[in-house]
């Protein structure tokens, strides 16, 4: 079984949707998405990936499901949970609510470099449910929510989640396409690759429209295991001369005014 991440185009997320430059990648991927070979169609009910996927309707004859599952991680940090060292990891983002005078929530994994570095708890496949972070949040709850679904999921294609390996009922050469966000899918990898979901959300970043591809391998008859033959890919947009958008990353030099700080 191949599985297809594709994020969604570039979002414009005050209207849950996509920007003009976001419509330019999704065209340039729906030229390119009928030779992906795809059998099933899965959609994140977020705007910016419906309307993504939108454009390469027209190109696969497939009726997409909607999973809620696929949203954005929706895990926040509760500063008013955490103690000072703790909130410095959001030291430049931390807000106020202007009636209450309590810190807001926060993205749990929009945390600062200085901080993520100095705490490798974060990054072990064990230790992160017991950090600071994490103890200070709902990650864990999302998490098992999102990677029980997953494997609800693959169990019913055939893959039961045995431990740390799949069993094969029933194997599969089928093109399943998730269209959804890149916080999930890292959660999603992070669960087939055994490691922190931690590690892909700070140190992997993923284009709009661009594409991640796993597959089953099987060595051992009855037992498989997913590999990552490419992440991140635009080849769509490079062919198409559009430059990827840079939503996905922050300032490549902090003087670069014009980039995402």
């Amino acid at each position: 079984m191949r599985i297809l991440f594709i994020r969604h185009a570039d979002p414009d997320y005050v209207a849950d949707g996509i920007t003009d430059k976001g419509r330019i990648e999704a065209k340039l991927l729906a030229d390119r998405i009928d030779t992906f070979g795809i059998d099933e169609v899965y959609v994140s009910p977020l705007g910016r990936a419906r309307d993504t996927f939108a454009f390469c309707a027209n190109k696969l004859d497939i009726k997409p499901v909607t999973l809620d599952w696929l949203e954005e991680f929706p895990a926040r940090f509760d500063p008013e949970e955490a103690d000072e060292d703790t909130r410095m990891a959001f030291a430049t983002e931390l807000k106020t609510d202007e009636e209450t005078g309590k810190y807001k929530k926060r993205i749990v994994w929009d945390m600062l470099p200085s901080y993520y570095k100095d705490h490798p708890e974060l990054f072990d496949v064990s230790t992160w449910r017991d950090s600071d972070i994490v103890r200070s949040s709902d990650t864990i709850k999302c998490y098992d929510h999102i990677i029980r679904s997953f494997d609800d999921f693959l169990s019913d294609h055939g893959y039961k989640r045995s431990g740390n390996i799949y069993r094969v009922v029933s194997g599969s050469s089928d093109t399943i396409a998730f269209f959804c966000h890149f916080g999930v899918t890292s959660v999603m990898l992070s669960h087939l690759w055994g490691i922190s979901p931690f590690v892909p959300l700070q140190f992997l970043a993923a284009a709009p429209t661009s594409v991640t591809e796993i597959v089953t391998e099987e060595r051992e008859k009855g037992i498989a295991i997913f590999r990552t033959v490419r992440i991140g890919d635009i080849t769509h947009l490079t062919m198409g001369g559009e430059k990827p958008s840079f939503a996905a990353r922050f300032c490549e030099r902090f003087e670069n005014e014009d980039e995402r700080h």
